[in-house]
């Protein structure tokens, strides 16, 4: 088993729909980044990295690439996972999420995100948690100027069968 951290912060602001988890929250501005600029899909791509031990984000999808120019984060999440795999016979076992945002209210859309999320690494929904937190009015996250995502993931070696 091996563990990864992923983190990502993105500032509010860009003329584009808010994406969290892959699920959009209209009504509220999107986030500046050179793809959607999808902080949990950033957050846990780059804890699967980590795990790996394959680098973070930055290195494998740099923002002066423009494959990534205004790419859905999904892909970005499904290749960290597709490099873990091929590079160190790493597979998602579960994946634990806190977004950071005084808004929107994640609410009723965190199913649909762990829906997503499940999706993109082909886990049951029943392995992925998405928690919501403020920043009491702390800082830019508190002031409603950025958006922060922390992640946890569990990898297994995919090339073991539960017996060995």
């Amino acid at each position: 088993m091996r563990v990864g951290i992923g983190y990502d912060l993105h500032r509010l602001g860009a003329e584009r729909p808010l994406k969290l988890g892959g699920i959009e929250f209209p009504g509220q501005p999107g986030l500046i980044g050179h793809s959607d600029a999808d902080p949990v899909m950033h957050a846990v791509a780059d804890a699967i990295l980590g795990a790996a031990a394959l680098g973070d984000i930055g290195e494998h999808f740099p923002d002066t690439d423009p494959e990534w120019k205004d790419a859905d984060s999904a892909r970005i999440l499904a290749e960290a996972a597709r490099l873990a795999l091929a590079n160190r016979s790493l597979a998602p076992v579960n994946v634990d999420v806190n977004v950071i945002a005084e808004r929107p209210r994640l609410g009723d859309k965190k199913d649909a995100m762990r829906a997503r999320l499940a999706e993109v690494l082909s886990l049951p929904v029943e392995s992925i948690s998405v928690k919501a937190r403020t920043a009491e009015g702390l800082g830019p996250v508190g002031r409603g100027e950025a958006i922060e995502v922390q992640a946890v993931v569990m990898m297994r070696n995919a090339t073991r069968t539960s017996d060995q």
